[in-house]
C-alpha cells in the first residue's frame, strides 16, 4: 500500500513542507517548498496565510497522513508561544481536510532517519539525499520538512 505523507516544519516566517510517498521500503519525492508569510503583516494574517497555503497543498497533493515537528521550548517563552501558533495553524489546516497528524520531537525525527537521536544537520541531510536523490531543497526549512516526512515513513512500520 502506498502512503502519501505531508511533512511540515512550522514557522511564522518560513513554514517548510514536503510530500513524500512510501511503498514498502521504497520512498518517492513528490514536491516541497516553503510558505513565506510577509513579516510586516499582522500576526492573524500570517497565521491565515499558513492555514490557506497548507489547505491548498492538501488539495493539490491529497496526503494520507501528516507529520509535524513538535516545538522545543526556547529560552524566550514568547518565541515558543508564537511558534506554537504557527504550528497550530498548520495542524488545523491539515486536520480540517481529515488528514491524521502525527507529531514528532526533533530527536525522534533524527533517530528515525539516521539511527542517532542527536545526529547533526549534516548527517540528516546526507540521509535525505541518499533516500531521495531527486529532492533538491532550496532552504533549510524545506530540507527539514523533507526529513520530517521521511522520518514518518520510517515510523509507519512501527505505527501500523
Amino acid at each position: 500500500m502506498t502512503t502519501r505523507v505531508l511533512g511540515i516544519d512550522p514557522g511564522l516566517l518560513h513554514t517548510g513542507w514536503a510530500v513524500v510517498e512510501s511503498h514498502g521500503q521504497s520512498r518517492k519525492y513528490i514536491a516541497s517548498g516553503v510558505i513565506l508569510p510577509k513579516p510586516k503583516l499582522e500576526m492573524s494574517v500570517r497565521l491565515a496565510t499558513i492555514f490557506q497555503e497548507l489547505t491548498k497543498i492538501c488539495e493539490t497533493f491529497d496526503p494520507d497522513e501528516c507529520s509535524i515537528e513538535i516545538i522545543f521550548v526556547n529560552k524566550n517563552p514568547k518565541t515558543t508561544l508564537l511558534l506554537g501558533q504557527a504550528r497550530a495553524a498548520a495542524i488545523v489546516a491539515v486536520a480540517n481536510r481529515g488528514v491524521p497528524v502525527y507529531e514528532y520531537e526533533p530527536n525522534v525525527i533524527k533517530k528515525a532517519l539516521t539511527g542517532a537521536g542527536h545526529a547533526d544537520k549534516t548527517a540528516v541531510d546526507k540521509m535525505v539525499r541518499m533516500l531521495l536523490p531527486n529532492a533538491r531543497p532550496k532552504t533549510p526549512d524545506e530540507a527539514d520538512a523533507i526529513a520530517i516526512a521521511l522520518a514518518h515513513t520510517n515510523m509507519l512500520k512501527i505505527l501500523k
